[in-house]
């Protein structure tokens, strides 16, 4: 059955429906807009490399990467690879993966109905061949390596290998160059037929086009296929609760060293939808007020040359998993790690935190929202995760209106643990 809803203060229209076969269709007709965009999600990424396969009993676990793996084979048919499909017809596409989900995406002008036919078929028709499985593990390789040599990836990953040292969301999404030899076509079968189940996928298309149209031809697409009976994806659930490796440092060819501190939360994110997303906002204003470039901390700091315009703070949410991290270049490392530590786990003495300073958040926080509304990209990937949350991203503003500074104290306190931080390094080579 459709539901539509019409938020006003913006103007927008979400058309969604879920299919027969559990597959969420969200389109939001925008006919003012040149462009359309379109992009098909499965909630599946880096971090689900154990699971019950789909009509099996037992637990398994897979060679990491190979959700990355499977973003890269799909393109391939048997007769050409999709990319040059997308072009015939005017259309621009791609993907990426993450550690919780994969999506496919195109671009397009003209013949719309087309390219999302095209964005369906070329994702639910995949080609396993042998040959083609071992040529891409070289591609792959390439990938990760030249990843490995980059310092921010570096910096990033090995914060989070600090923080989850035996958890799925600390590996690569690329996996390891070992890991990536041990995939099979028939390893790649099995992960697909489990989670790119149309009951596990979202497809949100947003720009110019006729919706009723739309939606029409896609069901009649999805209607001739067939599939498994839908199943519920037994997932092996991630321990937030583990402790922490405190601190780390590698070398790397780098002209000055790097820092990260961090801090993961432990304990489980509020259930309740809107909660949630106060929550989520709630450590973005905190994060905000700290260390943004108009505080003080960071000011103090960048005057004294301690950090230079590298550094950048902020709150990542992968399911389960809530990571703080600071970062940059610094000349003075240890000196940059004490003053952000000390002004993270201090901040109730902080004078940043004032009802007017919060004001000044939420207006930059409502002003980001409010631009990123021109963009159908941005349109797009929040509707596909409220199809799969559950939420509604165009409460947001109503949502940061009503933030207290109480509330984000209170958000605060209930997360930053010191026995939850650590410190992640990168040196240059050759230099005590």
């Amino acid at each position: 059955m459709n539901r539509r809803g019409i938020v006003e203060s913006f103007s927008e229209e979400i058309i969604f429906k879920e299919l027969k076969n559990g597959l969420k269709v969200s389109l939001v007709p925008k006919k003012d807009y040149y462009n359309t965009f379109g992009i098909f999600t499965t909630n599946y990424g880096s971090m689900d490399n154990q699971f019950v396969p789909i009509g099996g009993g037992e637990e398994i676990q897979v060679p990491d990467g190979i959700a990355h793996f499977l973003e890269h084979k799909l393109f391939e048919s048997e007769v050409g690879d999709a990319m040059d499909d997308f072009s015939k017809i005017g259309g621009n596409a791609n993907a990426f993966t993450t550690s919780e989900k994969t999506a496919y995406l195109f671009e397009a002008t003209m013949d719309i109905e087309e390219n999302v036919l095209l964005l369906l078929d070329f994702v639910q028709h995949p080609y396993f061949e042998e040959k083609s499985v071992e040529r891409e593990k070289g591609i792959i390789a390439q990938e990760i390596q030249m990843y490995q040599d980059d310092p921010d990836w570096r910096l990033y990953f090995g914060l989070l290998q600090n923080l989850f040292p035996k958890e799925a969301i600390a590996i690569d999404i690329a996996g390891t160059v070992e890991s990536i030899q041990e995939i099979t076509p028939q390893d790649l079968s099995l992960c697909y037929e489990t989670f790119y189940h149309p009951s596990n996928m979202n497809l949100t298309v947003v720009g110019n086009f006729d919706a009723e149209e739309l939606l029409e031809k896609i069901e009649a697409n999805q209607d001739a296929l067939d599939f498994l009976p839908k199943s519920e994806i037994q997932r092996k659930p991630m321990d937030i609760t583990g402790d922490v490796v405190r601190e780390n440092t590698v070398e790397m060819e780098v002209e000055a060293p790097k820092f990260s501190f961090g801090q993961k939360l432990a304990v489980e994110m509020p259930v309740e939808i809107e909660k949630r997303t106060r929550f989520k906002l709630c450590m973005s204003a905190f994060t905000d007020l700290l260390f943004s470039s108009s505080s003080s901390h960071f000011e103090s700091a960048y005057l004294s040359g301690v950090i230079d315009d590298t550094f950048s703070s902020g709150v990542s949410f992968e399911r389960n998993a809530v990571v703080f991290s600071a970062s940059g270049d610094s000349r003075e490392p240890e000196e940059a790690i004490r003053l952000v530590r000390e002004a993270y786990l201090n901040f109730e003495r902080s004078p940043e935190f004032t009802e007017e300073k919060l004001e000044s958040v939420k207006k930059r926080m409502l002003g980001k929202f409010l631009r990123s509304m021109n963009s159908l990209e941005f349109i797009a990937i929040n509707v596909s995760s409220d199809a799969f949350e559950g939420t509604n991203f165009l409460h947001l503003p109503r949502l940061i209106d009503t933030l207290t500074l109480e509330e984000v104290l209170q958000t605060a306190k209930g997360f930053v643990d010191e026995k939850r931080c650590s410190t992640f390094r990168i040196q240059p080579k050759g230099v005590d």
